[in-house]
């Protein structure tokens, strides 16, 4: 009797492990945002600025050169990188907000979603963005 309650028991913790629950990740994958602002301003590129979540990568573009890399969420944050972002020449505001979005990304933003909003801060950096 011991041995069978044993056996039950084992076999209960085996199952029970093999249910996962969602990862934070699957609550982005597979959306596409638009960039609303970065750092208080309006983008300088609006119809470029748009970020997406696959399944474990992310893409963004402020206007200039794509930024992309793996990401995940560990808590709040989003952890992102290695980054790989393409190097066309771009000059003046699109670059400085291209510089501060690389920032932020690589920086291990606060994730806050609410509704069809996300705004992620770090680095004094902050973004907002909005579910397309």
């Amino acid at each position: 009797m011991r041995n069978a309650l044993a056996l039950i028991t084992g076999s209960a913790a085996l199952l029970g492990s093999c249910a996962t629950a969602p990862s934070a990740t699957t609550a982005l994958s597979d959306t596409r945002w638009t960039i609303t602002r970065i750092d208080g301003a309006a983008p300088v590129v609006p119809a470029k600025a748009t970020m997406r979540f696959d399944q474990d990568r992310l893409g963004a573009n402020v206007g200039c050169n794509g930024i992309g890399g793996d990401y995940r969420i560990e808590g709040n944050r989003l952890i992102a990188g290695p980054l790989m972002a393409t190097r066309m020449f771009c000059e003046g505001p699109v670059w400085q907000q291209e510089e501060a979005v690389n920032a932020l990304l690589s920086a291990a933003p606060e994730l806050l979603r609410s509704g069809k909003t996300l705004r992620l801060t770090s680095g004094g950096h902050i973004l907002e963005l909005e579910l397309i």
